[in-house]
Order: structure tokens, then sequence, then C-alpha cells
């Protein structure tokens, strides 16, 4: 994967800067940009900016636009497909789903028929269930469709509890889990500072004493005080698509939070959850466990719980959409 070949779906404030952050940093070399056809001009506008900016780079960087069939040779795709605007007065990522769902089926089929064998990343919300319809419309091999999930909530929280005891950031293990939504939470008997327990840390310590469900809280809205100031996120989603890409590129097997399938672990079955998993070259390799009390487990089923309720709305939006 020395000359990665990355596409892009959709080119909104998410996938222009998904875009230009993969060039920056010399992730990918030859792009292939495609969205819905009114926005042609969009797509053009975007790769003429971040091509302008090459001559700053030190490495090549083709970019393209085209149609999702030019897609059949890609390594990667991201999918960013979204109308964000959406979201504007309400505090749910579920409201984009009438949008993404009919969107997504408008091209997944011809994704498949073009032959592309690759990975794709979803980062559209709701992140677990559009993920779920991809890898089921897709059929790729397994592993080879996962979302971004609650990575970037993941980050978050990390950025957080590196602000109040002043431990970097690098140096703590915590994950949001979960709906990539509003009931992620936090397993907090498993975070840890290079493997002493918060618990323990708090015993002696003040800086580790601290309101565990506001700093929960303040993870989980992360996102929507973001949004609320400029109606879009741009830069820390695109950052963690790009970690993505790296891993996967670089065949890293690091674990890392994103929306998996799950089959059995956690004792939840047939839907996609925000979850640690070890990616490498060919995708997930390994969905995580970790050791949850009874009463995270619970918070856990909760989530699922939510998730498959919107798998069964997500349906019904598919199947009024033909009629």
């Amino acid at each position: 994967m020395d000359n990665l070949k990355i596409g892009i779906i959709g080119l909104g404030h998410v996938g222009a800067h998904v875009l230009y952050t993969l060039a920056l940093q010399g992730l990918g070399n030859d792009f292939v940009l495609v969205d819905l056809e009114d926005n042609l001009r969009k797509v053009q506008s975007e790769r003429q900016d971040v091509l302008d900016s090459t001559e700053f780079l030190p490495h090549p960087v083709k970019i393209e636009t085209g149609s999702i069939e030019d897609l059949a040779d890609r390594d990667i795709i991201i999918n960013s497909v979204g109308n964000i605007l959406m979201l504007k007065g309400t505090h749910t990522r579920l409201t984009e789903m009438e949008f993404n769902i009919k969107a997504i089926h408008t091209y997944a089929d011809r994704l498949k028929k073009s032959g592309f064998k690759g990975i794709l990343i979803n980062i559209s919300n709701p992140c677990d269930v559009i993920t779920k319809w991809l890898s089921e419309l897709l059929d790729l091999p397994k592993g080879h469709v996962f979302g971004t999930g609650t990575g970037l909530d993941t980050a978050r929280l990390k950025l957080r509890l590196q602000q109040k005891t002043g431990i970097d950031a690098g140096s703590i293990s915590a994950y949001m889990l979960g709906e990539h939504g509003n009931e992620q939470f936090t397993p907090w008997s498993t975070v840890n500072f290079n493997g002493i327990p918060l618990s323990v840390k708090a015993q002696n310590d003040e800086r580790f004493l601290f309101d565990l469900n506001e700093m929960e809280k303040s993870a989980r809205e992360g996102g929507w005080t973001t949004y609320n100031g400029k109606f879009c996120t741009e830069y820390a989603i695109a950052l963690t698509a790009a970690r993505l890409v790296d891993i996967v590129k670089n065949d890293k097997h690091s674990i890392v939070p994103v929306s998996v399938a799950l089959n059995g672990e956690y004792g939840e079955s047939g839907l996609f959850a925000g979850v640690p998993a070890i990616i490498g070259r060919n995708g997930v390799e390994e969905v995580i466990e970790l050791p949850l009390t009874d009463e995270e487990l619970q918070r856990f089923h909760k989530c699922c719980d939510g998730i498959r309720a919107n798998i069964l709305e997500s349906k019904r939006i598919y199947e009024s959409a033909l009629t």
C-alpha cells in the first residue's frame, strides 16, 4: 500500500477535510472524489483547492473526480455522505438517517457491481446503522467494512481526562462504548493510567477525584458543543478517519475504538457498535472484549437495544422509499 488509492464519497465539510488531511499527511497520493450529481461544482472546487496546495507538499498528490464505478480499484473508500445542516435544532445524529439511508441505496449496488474489494470506512451518521447497511449491501470480506464509531468520542474523553489530571492523553487508556450517539458511555472500571486503575489513583491524588457522570457527559456532548457554534464538525473527525487509514495502510494492528460487527462479543449479535478492535491491512482483525462490570454490561446492552431500534427504523425508511 505504498501508493495508496483512496476514494471519498461525499465532499461536504467532513469529506473535504478528510481529503485535505490525508493529502497533507501523505497517507494517500491517488484520490477519486465522488458526490451527488448536483454537487459536482462543489467537488471540483474542493479538488482544485487541495491541488493548489500540493506545491507546498513534499510528495506528489493526484486527485480526480469521478463516478461510483471509478472507485473499483480503490484500496480504501471513505464514506462521508450526509446533510449535516439537518441537525440544526436537534440533539441527535439520527436526524440524518433518512437522508443517508436513501443515499447509500443509490450507490451501494453500483459499487458492489464495480468489483470493489478494498476497505470501506464509514463516517456517515447514524454511524452504527449506516455501517451495518453498507456491510450487508457490499458483501465484502469479513472485517472490510467498519465505522469511525466512538473513536472521536473516545479522543474527547481522553482529552478531558488529560485536562483534569495533567496526565498526557497518550498514557491514558479509556473508551467511550456503544452507540455513536446519545446512549454511549464510559466503562470507568477499565480506565487506567499506564496500567494504574483510576480507582487506585483516586485513593491518594485529588486530581483523580472528579464527577464521573459529568466527565462522561462532557465527552458525549463534545460534538454538539462544536456543532452548535458553527453547524458542522470537520477537523477532529477528519483526523479520526486519517488515523484509521494510517493503521490500515501500515498494517499496524492497533487497538482502537471503531464501529464493528458483533458476533457474540459482549453477549450481542446482529449489529454494529463502538468497541475497541484490532485493525490491520485487512480491516478488523479481532474485537476486543473489555472486562466490564455487570452494571457496565447492562449499559452496553441498553445501547445495543437503541441501535436495534434504529436499525428497524432504517428498514422502514428504506421500504417506504421503494413504494
